[in-house]
């Protein structure tokens, strides 16, 4: 495991589409690209940013788990930390006795791969760990 990984965007949970388009509005962002995540049932919609910024990746939940986060009111979910082998990250984590939230990674928007660290293990902090594929 690397002493310290490099941020790959923060996640927001936002409960319906028309929250999504007014946040965007409002604050001036633009989307880079859309794209819709059938393991996480919500669209998954990253901002335009500059190369000294972090992006942000609003989810928009269609169903599932995701629509109850923060009793439905949505607000930061995750934070995602580029790696260069998901699945090495996980059975790192599983030999010090934490687990991952998938068995296996699974597609994420945009062309990666994705595990959760439980929040559990991370300090009360989802912690996402994305590979690009």
């Amino acid at each position: 495991m690397k002493d310290r990984y490099i941020l790959h965007h923060i996640g927001i949970v936002i409960p319906d589409p028309e929250r999504a388009e007014r946040f965007c509005e409002k604050f001036g962002f633009e989307i880079d690209y859309q794209e819709y995540v059938e393991a996480y049932q919500a669209d998954c919609i990253f901002l335009k940013h500059a190369d000294n910024e972090t992006p942000i990746e609003l989810v928009v939940p269609k169903a599932g788990v995701l629509l109850d986060y923060n009793k439905g009111k949505g607000g930061l979910h995750h934070i995602a930390f580029a790696v260069d082998d998901v699945e090495a990250v996980k059975k790192e984590f599983e030999e010090k006795g934490m687990e991952m939230l998938e068995e296996k990674s699974v597609p994420g928007a945009g062309g990666i791969q994705v595990n959760f660290l439980r929040p559990r293990y991370g300090e009360g902090i989802l912690t996402e760990y994305v590979q690009k594929t």
